[in-house]
């Protein structure tokens, strides 16, 4: 008994290890692409105004095809669907850096997106349930590991700019380790396959209703995410005269905590549980709002930026694993999930930039306090009898001794 314990506590670990790493790598690759859209650019030869055009396409192809990745999970099983979808995602980095022109870039820029909303759907239903069997939170840390990736991404996309290596190379380069590591990773997550007598759920469908008020809360997360990180160091600059390089401090404080906040959150998560959590997650991305709309000086409102990623770290994580407990089935809610919040990390840079337009930077970002506060009020949405139940189970479930391993239905 004492040895089969072991054995489960290690396999647990080992699969919650596997699913972390491939947070990381499809973080790498998000990374390792923003670095080089300035290349891009050049050898597309689009203007900024085509290059913003552009860049809305992944948006638009993972809102489209985030729906499937229940379909191809129920078909194929969640190890050999995410072992697809995660290298689909990989080699789709080659694609923007080959566009000659503006109609091919947003092609490959459509496709890129659609690869990277099926693997984020199928990863995200595959932390849930490993989370689900380990007993405790671990969807923040996940999300962390994602933030780890995308800065490993980025500073290696900073040394092949700085070194002038062409993007085509570079990202080839990037994607066949990116693939490799993924597959590798792929082979240690849990191997979920739906029971025969399972319908299989509809190629599109729009969200359940559960969903859509979870996403609610993840959409002001994540609203209030894309304006600071697109918009401090401009508001820092425009609005109290800073520096360039304080003006960059602001964006740096921003990341920094919402990844720190990540990696730590599944221990505050399990103490006090995820409604408490993103309640008090709301409170201080309000008050880092507050701050950064009504600070007479300029390391009061990178404070106030630090405040907003702190506050706002964690809710996504716990949307997903809230949106995946609220119904039958998980892929076909964190889905629906995915896509409001994809939805409202593309449409916040241009919200600020138009209220800003039509006011000022200080207006803007007093609607991204408003939304901050209504995380608070949200943040009950996100209480699941069948969430507190995992977060309060034993540590050490014991494993079933085949490898494969039945999805539940609900």
């Amino acid at each position: 008994m004492a040895y089969a314990v072991v054995s489960g506590q290690q396999r647990w670990k080992r699969a919650r290890f596997a699913v972390a790493m491939v947070f990381c790598v499809h973080g790498a690759v998000t990374g390792s692409f923003a670095t080089r859209i300035p290349w891009i650019q050049d050898h597309a030869g689009v203007s900024a105004g085509q290059l913003g055009l552009a860049l809305a396409f992944p948006a638009i192809g993972a809102s489209l095809t985030m729906p499937l990745a229940g379909t191809v999970s129920h078909r194929f099983g969640a190890r050999n669907a995410l072992r697809g979808l995660l290298a689909l995602w990989t080699l789709a980095l080659t694609l923007p850096a080959l566009a000659p022109n503006l109609a091919t870039l947003c092609g490959a820029l459509f496709l890129y997106g659609a690869a990277a909303g099926l693997s984020d759907v199928a990863m995200n239903a595959l932390g849930v349930e490993t989370e689900n069997r380990i007993g405790r939170s671990i969807m923040s840390s996940l999300h962390g590991m994602w933030s780890v990736g995308a800065l490993i991404g980025s500073a290696g996309g900073t040394l092949a700019a700085h070194l002038g290596t062409d993007a085509r190379l570079h990202h080839a380069m990037a994607a066949a380790v990116l693939t490799a590591l993924g597959l590798i990773a792929c082979q240690g997550v849990l191997d979920l396959r739906s029971t025969p007598d399972e319908e299989a759920p509809p190629r599109f469908a729009l969200p359940p209703r559960s969903a859509v008020i979870i996403g609610a809360v993840g959409f002001c997360a994540v609203f209030a995410e894309g304006a600071s990180l697109d918009w401090s160091a401009v508001y820092l600059r425009d609005e109290l005269g800073t520096s360039a390089g304080l003006a960059a401090a602001s964006t740096t404080a921003f990341a920094l905590t919402m990844a720190v906040a990540r990696l730590v959150g599944d221990r505050v998560v399990d103490r006090f549980g995820a409604v408490r959590t993103v309640r008090w997650g709301g409170v201080l991305a309000t008050a880092g709002g507050l701050l950064v709309v009504l600070a007479p000086h300029p390391a009061l409102a990178v404070s106030g930026f630090g405040l907003i990623g702190l506050g706002v770290a964690v809710v996504v994580p716990l949307a997903f694993a809230a949106a995946a407990r609220s119904g039958p089935r998980p892929a076909q809610a964190i889905a629906g999930v995915a896509t409001i919040t994809y939805t409202s990390g593309l449409i916040a840079p241009s919200a600020i930039g138009a209220v800003a337009d039509a006011t000022s930077l200080i207006v803007s970002f007093g609607l991204v306090t408003a939304l901050a506060f209504g995380i608070i009020l949200g943040a009950g949405v996100l209480r699941s009898a069948r969430g507190e139940r995992a977060r309060s189970a034993p540590t050490t479930p014991a494993a079933p001794q085949d490898h494969t391993l039945t999805k539940p239905k609900s």
